[in-house]
């Protein structure tokens, strides 16, 4: 009976369905060996030899699969069917080899399968293969490359700007791409232009839009019309004109459908849709993948079996008709360099599986779900038929000329099922026309434009004024007619990236692959280089910092088309086309050079670097013509650079008899930094920006109290939604929650540097939100004090549940009934709901008690509504 292998215990149960009592199927879970993070791991001197160590929480599943082969002598390594499974195989049987648990005599195949089926699971075990040593050593080459960027560059980023945190490879270009375009922004210079619009009917009396396109003869590019006054003479051009429609063009056309997902394409559909993050957005998918119900979701391909396209237009004809079905089958071309790494698309494992006829609880999953079959199943549809309309419009003279598009869909075809979301630079004209002939006479509508004028109006900061022929105000001119309407608009800058947008440019660019891109995004955030705000990404002042620290010292190592090229020499190794140990010693060789080169500035001489580089957004020209360098507070001291475990800020450098400081993107004019919230009773409550970023304050530093009571701002706090309930409930923490059930020492919560936490005497423990802080309770804080004592060594473990209940229906997860020292409760996830008094814990069932968390979950949200509602 041999011993199938794969990462996951779900993944494990479901093979297990397929294959039966013939195999025995365990979990690696995940990577089972790593390179330990000390100097020497990588040994640069002697080959790159690499130093593997098994973790601590592996050690105890690679002896199950030892175990287990001491009774079947048969090894079968089915781990996922890319780079990262080809390495976990790899691990798993060096790491065996050396407990020796495989002998001379024991067979060791590889098997691979993009989707977890039956057919596909069992054609698998048909071609059993060794394990792919060009793609093991792309891996080994990726991992050593990261060691040595992280290793080596990191120290030197912890000593030259201190509180900047660790550095990575490939995340430093993507942390670049985040600043530069924060940088972009900042730079940005609004340009005024105006555009000038008319409702006109046809003879027949219906109405459509027109915008001007031509004036005094020559046609108007977009900054013609710079101001109001050329607007105004704009409008008064066009309503005191005859005109008619001179030309008139409808051109038939089509739109294709897009191509199925992979990786990076569902990842930006993902958050355009539904807002998902990267990682979100690849935990959701695994779990489907696990289950069977789509395939591997790792893959830089977009092409499609030949059974999964014939039955996806099987499924077309069923549910749509034969005419959306097109007469060849949609071929995609994959535009992945290396075969070895390109996979199928992301598609459902069975297309006749609609979203209802699929058992799907969680809402995350069924929204990826559907979003995978739409665009799977639009992707094998026919096109869109549809006609574009273009109408010219002139006068007599043509001296004044105005154009309308439009387009009339005539067959939906995959917009029956599919369309694709849009970013922010996107768009697509989609007005329809009315009947219009060549020479039909066109009026301007009388009043058609007074609405969005009157809408205009009240924006505008200045009454509306009447000037001869027109209506004005500071954004928009309306004809006297109000049929014709001037609108002034300016440039805007580049939005900033979201998740899907910064994987679109990474791909662009060449950064990156499938299985990286989630990671990359999430760890530039996890290390506060980045916050996320509305979906939208904006580097923090460390990060800025980092950033900037790194292009002016290893420029080279955070290029774009360097570190683009070093992808492809690593696809190179993974096709069998290069060797993996010459790409090191190329890289290190210049690597290490520019380490030591680095190492010895000092810290005085990187922060001058690094003021003249940020000068530009740090010392803006004031408008009095003054240094922007000297000092708004003591007129005397010049504004510096410095560092401090939270990044970057401004300081005096009359220091410590000036105490001026501003963060790297605060107000050049704010001359104290200070903002007070008001008031409690005879106390001043502020808030204030320090070398350790934002805080809150109550009163002012005296002779008798020189360190007033203070409170830093926890992460995910923004200085700007402070408001003074918010202050006091910082500068009350930390909150007594009771005392403890077992010695009556008081049980407490707080924020501390690392942050939010429950304490009981000498034991602090970790609360994953800061929310949290304000509303556990005791049986929570119990809970987590014990757990944490258990680690130690040094208290009880972990309490076990008196009856476990499986997994919530709607959200999933375990839900048990607990025993706590108040009572027995239901536990899911985060949320502790106690049992009413009179209920027995073995008469709870699932319905009562996802009753009873639903009920405590509420109570929770309030708080954290209405705290959230105060802030705006």
């Amino acid at each position: 009976m041999p011993v199938v292998v794969v990462e996951s215990p779900a993944k494990a149960k479901t093979i297990n369905k397929y294959l039966g009592s013939d195999y025995t199927v365990l979990a690696s879970y995940g990577h089972v060996r790593d390179l330990p993070p000390k100097d020497g791991s990588v040994d640069t001197e002697n080959g790159f030899e690499m130093k593997w160590e098994v973790g601590a929480d592996s050690r105890k599943h690679v002896k199950a699969i030892a175990d287990a082969l001491k009774d079947d002598n048969n090894l079968i390594l089915a781990t996922d069917p890319d780079r990262e499974g080809e390495a976990i195989s790899w691990h798993l049987e060096e790491a065996l080899r050396k407990r020796k648990a495989i002998r001379k005599d024991t067979p060791v195949s590889r098997v691979v399968f993009n989707a977890i089926t039956k057919s596909a699971v069992t054609e698998a075990m048909k071609n059993p293969r060794e394990v792919d040593a060009p793609l093991v050593e792309a891996y080994l080459a990726r991992r050593a490359l990261d060691y040595l960027v992280g290793f080596n560059l990191s120290p030197v980023l912890w000593r030259k700007l201190p509180g900047a945190k660790s550095a990575g490879r490939v995340q430093s270009v993507c942390l670049r791409l985040i600043v530069e375009r924060e940088m972009e922004i900042e730079a940005f210079n609004p340009r005024e232009y105006w555009s000038v619009k008319a409702v006109l009917e046809t003879p027949r009396g219906k109405r459509f839009e027109a915008r001007l396109t031509t004036l005094g003869g020559k046609k108007l590019d977009r900054f013609d019309l710079e101001t109001a006054a050329a607007a105004g003479l704009a409008v008064k051009a066009v309503a005191s004109r005859a005109l008619s429609a001179v030309r008139v063009e409808a051109k038939p056309g089509t739109r294709n459908p897009s191509a199925p997902f992979m990786t990076s394409t569902l990842q930006q559909e993902a958050s355009r849709k539904f807002g998902f993050g990267a990682r979100q957005t690849m935990s959701t998918a695994q779990r489907l993948y696990e289950a069977g119900h789509i395939t591997y979701m790792r893959t830089d391909g977009i092409d499609m079996a030949p059974e999964a396209v014939s039955a996806a237009r099987d499924t077309i004809g069923t549910l749509y008709g034969a005419n959306y079905v097109p007469d060849k089958p949609r071929l995609y071309k994959n535009k992945a360099k290396n075969a070895q790494e390109a996979h199928e698309c992301v598609r459902p494992t069975d297309m006749s599986l609609t979203l209802d006829k699929i058992k799907l609880s969680e809402p995350d999953q069924r929204k990826l779900y559907e979003l995978i079959w739409k665009r799977t199943i639009a992707s094998q549809m026919e096109s869109v038929r549809l006609e574009r309309t273009t109408v010219d419009i002139a006068d007599d003279s043509g001296e004044v000329a105005l154009r309308a598009t439009g387009q009339v869909i005539n067959f939906d075809g995959f917009l029956k099922v599919y369309e694709e979301g849009r970013d922010d630079d996107e768009g697509e004209d989609s007005a329809r026309l009315p009947q219009i002939d060549e020479g039909d006479a066109l009026k301007p509508v009388a009043g058609a434009l007074e609405a969005e004028w009157t809408k205009l109006s009240e924006k505008a900061d200045n009454p509306a004024t009447k000037s001869e022929g027109a209506r004005v105000n500071e954004v928009a001119i309306l004809s006297t007619s109000g049929a014709v309407l001037g609108l002034q608009h300016h440039t805007q800058p580049p939005p900033r990236y979201t998740e899907a947008t910064l994987v679109k440019r990474m791909e662009e660019l060449g950064i990156g692959r499938p299985s990286t891109y989630a990671s990359i995004v999430t760890t530039i955030q996890d290390r506060e280089y980045v916050t996320k705000d509305k979906n939208r990404l904006i580097p923090e002042d460390k990060g800025r910092i980092v950033t900037i620290f790194l292009l002016n010292f290893f420029r080279k190592y955070v290029g774009y088309e360097f570190t683009a090229n070093l992808e492809e020499e690593l696809d190179d190794v993974s096709a069998g086309d290069r060797d993996y140990k010459q790409v090191l010693a190329q890289f290190w060789r210049d690597f290490s050079a520019a380490i030591s080169e680095t190492s010895e500035l000092r810290i005085t001489e990187v922060l001058d670097k690094l003021d003249a580089a940020l000068a530009p957004q740090l010392y803006p020209p004031r408008e009095d013509g003054s240094d922007p360098r000297i000092c708004p507070l003591c007129g005397t001291g010049k504004l510096h650079l410095k560092t401090s475990r939270t990044g970057g800020f401004v300081g005096c450098g009359n220091y410590p008899e000036c105490r001026y400081t501003r963060p790297i993107g605060g107000d050049p004019e704010n001359l104290t930094g200070d903002k007070v919230l008001g008031e409690d009773g005879e106390d001043v409550i502020t808030l204030r920006s320090g070398r350790f970023g934002p805080y809150v304050q109550r009163g002012e530093a005296t002779e008798e109290n020189k360190k007033p009571p203070r409170a830093s701002l926890p992460k995910g706090w923004r200085p700007e939604d402070m408001d003074l309930e918010k202050a006091l409930t910082l500068l009350s923490l930390p909150r007594q929650i009771g005392p403890h059930p077992e010695d009556g020492e008081p049980v407490e919560a707080g924020i501390g540097r690392y942050g939010p936490f429950v304490k009981h005497g000498r034991i602090y423990a970790n609360l994953p939100e800061v929310e949290e802080v304000f509303t556990v309770g005791m049986n929570r804080a119990v809970e987590l004090i014990a757990e944490k004592a258990a680690k130690r060594g040094g208290g009880r473990a972990a309490a076990k549940p008196l009856k476990e209940l499986g997994d919530h229906p709607e959200k999933g997860g375990p839900v048990n009934v607990m025993d706590g020292r108040y009572g027995p409760y239901v536990k899911w996830e985060k949320v502790n709901a106690t049992i009413p008094k009179g209920t027995e814990p073995a008469d709870v069932t699932m319905e009562m008690a996802v009753q009873l968390i639903k009920e405590r979950a509420a109570k929770g949200g309030k708080t954290k509504t209405a705290r959230k509602k105060k802030a705006s």
